[in-house]
C-alpha cells in the first residue's frame, strides 16, 4: 500500500508564552500542500525501514516512520512489514515533512490492519511523536493551539491562490528559533485576522520567528522581499524556516529567479 504524505505551511504563528515543561504555547493556521513524499508498506518477514531520494540524517532506526510503527505495534498485534520511504519534502523547512511522514504511518497501519482507529484516537498516538504530527492525519486547514496539537477545524480555502515555495540552503534548528522569541499575546486573534481578505494578510497576519531568524540569515529575508516584488498577496516565513513561501492571485513561473534554491510551485485545494 503506497501513500503521499504532504507537507503544510503556516498561515501566521504566535508564541503565546513558555510552558512548564519546556515547551512553548502558540497558535498556527495549518494548511496543507500537495508537495508530497511516498511511503510504501508492503508484508515482510521482519520490518525494514530504507529509503531513497532526499538523504535522510540520522539513524534509519531514529526515523519517525519506525516509531509510529512501533507505537502502534506496542498496542496491537501488527506484523512485521517492509517499509519504504521516498523522501521529497525538504528536510529542516519548516514545512513538517518528517511529521506528515509518521502520520500517513500510522493511517497506513490503520488500513492494514484493520485497527478501527478513529481519527482521534490516530491524533493521540501522533501527538506523541511530535507536537505537528497530529494535524497530518486529517487533510484539511486546521487551527493549532497548545505545542500545536490541540486542533480545531477552520473554514478556508485558498484555491484561488497558486503557491511558490522556496528553500534556500539554510538551516533552522528549532532550538534556535525559539532562542531569539519573546513570548507574547497578539493584538488581535489569529482566527479572526485569518478571516481579513488575503490582500490584508501582510500587515496583520505575522510569524513570530521572522524577526529574530531574518536577523541572523538576512538571505531568508530576502526571498520574502523577492516574493512581493514579484507580485505575491502574501507571503512568510513557514514555521521555524527555513522556507518561505508566497501567494499568488494567478499562475507564475518563477524557477529562473530563485536558481540554486529548493523550489516548488503549485494550486492548492
Amino acid at each position: 500500500m503506497i501513500a503521499f504524505p504532504p507537507c503544510k505551511i503556516n498561515l501566521g504563528l504566535n508564541v503565546l508564552s513558555k510552558r512548564e515543561d519546556g515547551y512553548h504555547n502558540l497558535e498556527t493556521i495549518f494548511y496543507p500542500v500537495q508537495r508530497t513524499d511516498i511511503i510504501e508498506i508492503i508484508p515482510s518477514e521482519e520490518t525494514t525501514f530504507t529509503s531513497s531520494g532526499i538523504s535522510i540524517p540520522g539513524e534509519h532506526s531514529e526515523n519517525l516512520c519506525l516509531k509510529a510503527y512501533q507505537l502502534l505495534k506496542d498496542d496491537f498485534k501488527i506484523a512485521p512489514v517492509k517499509i519504504h520511504l521516498h523522501k521529497i519534502i525538504p528536510i529542516g523547512a519548516g514545512l513538517g515533512g518528517g511529521s506528515s511522514d509518521a502520520a500517513h504511518m500510522l493511517r497506513l497501519l490503520n488500513s492494514i490492519f484493520k485497527l478501527s482507529l478513529s481519527s482521534d484516537q490516530l491524533k493521540q498516538y501522533a501527538a506523541r511523536l511530535g507536537s505537528d504530527c497530529s494535524f497530518f492525519v486529517e487533510d484539511r486547514p486546521m487551527l493549532g493551539t497548545g505545542k500545536g496539537e490541540i486542533l480545531e477545524p477552520i473554514e478556508l480555502s485558498l484555491k484561488k491562490y497558486y503557491l511558490v515555495l522556496i528553500k534556500p540552503p539554510i538551516h533552522v534548528s528549532t532550538r534556535e528559533a525559539y532562542s531569539g522569541i519573546c513570548p507574547q499575546q497578539p493584538t488581535n486573534k489569529l482566527s479572526e485576522v485569518i478571516q481579513l481578505p488575503v490582500r490584508e494578510w501582510k500587515n496583520s497576519l505575522k510569524n513570530d520567528f521572522e524577526e529574530s531568524v531574518f536577523n541572523k540569515y538576512p538571505a531568508i529575508e530576502k526571498i520574502k522581499i523577492k516574493l512581493y516584488s514579484h507580485g505575491a498577496v502574501y507571503a512568510s516565513m513557514s514555521g521555524s524556516g527555513s522556507s518561505v513561501f508566497g501567494l499568488f492571485e494567478k499562475s507564475i513561473l518563477l524557477r529562473e529567479k530563485f536558481i540554486g534554491l529548493d523550489y516548488w510551485e503549485g494550486g492548492l485545494n
